[in-house]
């Protein structure tokens, strides 16, 4: 066997942590190589996840764009259709553009080294890919980043093993889409790709096991989403308790995603089946930790695979750090970036730089979209026995009334001595650019006077969240659209 080339840093994994580490890395004047396997290069955001999702989002919402016209100014000679094999097409050359542009070129402008295949930690900063296209090969660095991402996970239903589903990433293979799919999940990627497809055709019914949608976010969101779905068209059912998933084929044989799913499960007590054409698990994912020589390292795993880190992204093995939806929860390209850039400023310049994840935005891009950052009206609740909590409805908004686009509401906790915001929890239009706003709020401590004396465009979206903060100060329902 070779000697390992060396480097400054080497990286397990190819995705956005990865990236943002090699930046880091440049800046520093370090060498890096990182060992990519799965996913093409750039991981699961610019391949299977955001980019992808959010083409199609795109794609299925001017194909509505005729059932959902509010105007009665405005007609349709006939009906838009989408072609889905074109849709996915389309996705295919987005994605490409933005691996070269964004991943490979960038690569190559840091001179970062990349190794295709599978790598594996053999000591404790050297991998050594054990298949693929480079196989053999060894690197070794000073540091060593595991950065190698998640997978969607399937929950332990009685015969789902046995069936064929699809997943976020298996479903941009099919180019014939049944007429009728069943999602077992009730969270973003069940929301979104539920919306994506029925709005090309495909009759859905979303099973959710918790009691609501959007089970970890504020409860409003995602009543107020279940209520904007249903009244589309999209049939949700919560509180499943799973019993049994199986094919409707007679034979139960290998053709169970053509030919039928079935799915039994108990709902308040009552016995129902769900059958579809087709089954679609989006149930969430699971950290890519397994079989890449960890136990070996001494570096240690959560009960659900996640590799614990300390607050800077530290493993239990000092010289081997993580990051990215390996180490957990939040999975968000943008959190991944943030923590692979952070590794590189820990691992060699001692900066102890951490992040605070309450100030960390979540983003749900369906329509209406759904948007979050800081404290729930129930976490505040737990924690201080007392809740300073505001809503407005996206109904009562200058902009929304003038669009007819009043889906949503806003709802902002505050601090009850300071006033200082804590959370902002939004359904409605524009909801992912408008909590950047929010955001900013509540990493910096603004009080609800700070966004009141802030001069807001008018008439625009965003005014929703100042109006909800001057609910605290006044009756805005007697207030002219732009006082203050």
């Amino acid at each position: 066997m070779p000697s390992p080339t060396d480097y400054d840093l080497v990286i397990l994994g190819g995705g956005a942590a990865a990236f943002a580490a090699i930046t880091e890395a440049s800046r520093q004047g370090l060498s890096t190589a990182m060992v990519n396997t799965g996913l093409p290069i750039g991981g699961t955001c610019v391949n299977v996840g955001c980019v992808p999702s959010k083409h199609l989002l795109a794609v299925a919402e001017h194909g509505a764009a005729a059932s959902d016209n509010p105007f009665d100014a405005v007609t349709y000679t006939e009906e838009p259709t989408v072609d889905w094999t074109e849709a996915l097409d389309g996705t295919d050359e987005i994605v490409e553009r933005f691996r070269q542009e964004n991943y490979v070129d960038v690569a190559e402008h840091f001179e970062t080294d990349i190794y295709e295949g599978y790598g594996q930690l053999i000591d404790d900063t050297t991998i050594e890919v054990v298949d693929g296209l480079d196989k053999g090969t060894r690197i070794a660095g000073e540091k060593a980043l595991i950065a190698t991402g998640s997978s969607p996970w399937a929950p332990p239903i009685d015969g789902l093993d046995d069936v064929e589903y699809y997943t976020s990433e298996t479903i941009l293979d099919e180019r014939d889409l049944p007429e009728s799919i069943s999602i077992i999940g009730g969270g973003y990627i069940a929301l979104e790709w539920g919306q994506i497809l029925h709005r090309v055709g495909v009759d859905i019914t979303i099973l959710q096991r918790s009691d609501r949608i959007l089970s970890g976010m504020e409860v409003q969101l995602g009543r107020e989403i279940q209520r904007a779905f249903r009244e589309e068209g999209i049939d949700i059912v919560t509180g499943n308790d799973f019993q049994q998933v199986q094919s409707a084929a007679a034979d139960g044989g290998t053709e169970a995603i053509q030919q039928g799913v079935t799915v039994e499960t108990t709902v308040d007590g009552d016995s129902r089946v769900f059958t579809a054409e087709a089954l679609f698990v989006a149930t969430g994912v699971q950290p890519n930790s397994q079989n890449i020589g960890l136990e070996a390292l001494g570096v240690e795993t959560e009960p659900d695979g996640a590799i614990r880190v300390d607050e800077c992204f530290q493993t239990t093995n000092s010289d081997i750090y993580a990051a990215g939806d390996v180490i957990g929860e939040p999975e968000l390209e943008t959190v991944a970036a943030k923590e692979g850039n952070h590794v590189v400023k820990n691992a060699f310049g001692d900066e102890g730089a951490t992040i605070d994840y309450n100030a960390v935005p979540a983003v749900v891009f369906t329509s209406p979209e759904v948007a979050a950052v800081g404290t729930t009206e129930l976490e505040y609740m737990n924690e201080h026995g007392t809740c300073s909590c505001r809503t407005v409805q996206m109904e009562d908004v200058p902009r929304a009334k003038a669009v007819k686009n009043t889906d949503g509401l806003v709802q902002v906790v505050k601090h009850h001595e300071t006033d200082e915001i804590v959370g902002v929890h939004m359904v409605g239009p524009r909801a992912a650019d408008m909590i950047m706003e929010a955001t900013l709020a509540v990493k910096f401590d603004l009080t609800v006077d700070d966004i009141i004396d802030t001069v807001h465009p008018f008439p625009t979206f965003s005014e929703a969240f100042k109006q909800t903060c001057q609910t605290f100060r006044r009756d805005t329902s007697k207030m002219s659209c732009c006082i203050e």
